[in-house]
């Protein structure tokens, strides 16, 4: 028999880190190695050096990331591009460096044009300029993408990329400005139900669409890539596209998402769209082929049921005053 893997899941107090490890526990992997921020820095490399040196990994699903909404990138550009460059440029090196022949990169939709066509395929990365409001963030990202390609091409590694689509679920941040729609949206109108408000503003007009994908599919479907051999997912991959779109197939614009959260909370007030906050991109909907050429599928779990899951844990993490 094999013997047990270490695996190091990099960001595992975040959204998308937790539920990589319930899946990996889930599919019996028992040797996981974690670390809290105050217990190890990402963006320094001395200390991920010294991380990687003395704990012997056999396999990264580096899921650490600053992440936040429009508001967010928009307020911090310096240091969504700088923090995550740094995590990325040492989790993936020193990977290297230790002997870490299997890695798992976490991206992000946003990485693509804002004006490619739809659905968005992996083969539109860098064929036109980015949104601008997340533009840092995406530029780390793609980054990211290509320190595991060129890792990759000149080392013989095997460094592989997701990007999801927008995702939620247990274990997302309910910061009032800082965080992505859907906790935003669920935090907002929750508020207003408890303190009678009439209405609730939302940012932008409400017409944009997004595909969004619970946390917990897209964490058993990164447990499944990672089992994947080398030849198996390199043989519909190439040394400059490596990367793996991961969605839900489906989108729905804000203003319907607004309203079905509504529903699931309970509050019956009216909804006002402010068109003088920016909507970002239009429309962002997946192409997830090449994740169905290895027999994945992208989701279990129904919108209308995510919510309902995140409804509670927003309820655990900020109950009603």
């Amino acid at each position: 028999m094999n013997p047990e893997p270490r695996i190091f899941v990099a960001g595992h107090r975040g959204m998308v880190g937790s539920a990589i490890v319930r899946a990996l526990q889930a599919k019996g992997h028992t040797n996981l190695v974690t670390r809290a921020h105050a217990e190890l820095d990402l963006t320094n490399q001395a200390a991920v050096r010294a991380f990687f040196q003395s704990e012997c990994i056999d396999q990264v699903y580096l899921a650490a990331a600053k992440v936040g909404g429009i508001h967010a990138n928009n307020t911090y550009p310096a240091e969504f591009i700088h923090q995550n460059l740094m995590i990325q440029t040492n989790v993936i090196h020193e990977a290297w460096q230790s002997g870490v022949k299997k890695l798992l990169f976490l991206g992000s939709s946003c990485i693509y044009p804002r004006d490619c066509p739809q659905p968005i395929k992996e083969e539109y990365l860098l064929t036109g300029p980015l949104e601008p409001t997340n533009e840092p963030y995406a530029v780390a990202k793609i980054a990211g993408i290509k320190l595991c390609e060129s890792y990759n091409r000149q080392y013989g590694t095997d460094y592989r990329s997701v990007m999801p689509c927008n995702l939620y679920g247990p274990g997302d941040n309910y910061h009032p400005e800082n965080s992505h729609v859907i906790p935003a949206l669920i935090r907002r109108i929750h508020e207003a139900k408890v303190t009678g408000a009439r209405t609730v503003t939302i940012w932008g007009t409400g017409t944009p669409k997004r595909e969004f994908l619970y946390v917990d599919d897209l964490a058993t479907i990164c447990v499944q890539l990672m089992t994947l051999d080398k030849a198996t997912y390199h043989s519909h991959t190439h040394p400059m596209s490596s990367h793996v779109n991961v969605g839900s197939g489906d989108e729905i614009t804000i203003a319907q998402l607004a309203t079905m959260i509504c529903r699931i909370i309970g509050y019956q007030g009216e909804l006002i769209f402010d068109d003088g906050a920016q909507d970002g991109v239009l429309r962002k909907l997946m192409d997830a082929q090449r994740l169905r050429a290895f027999g994945i599928h992208e989701s279990t779990t129904s919108l209308e049921n995510g919510l309902y899951a995140t409804f509670s844990d927003f309820l655990r993490e900020k109950p009603p005053d």
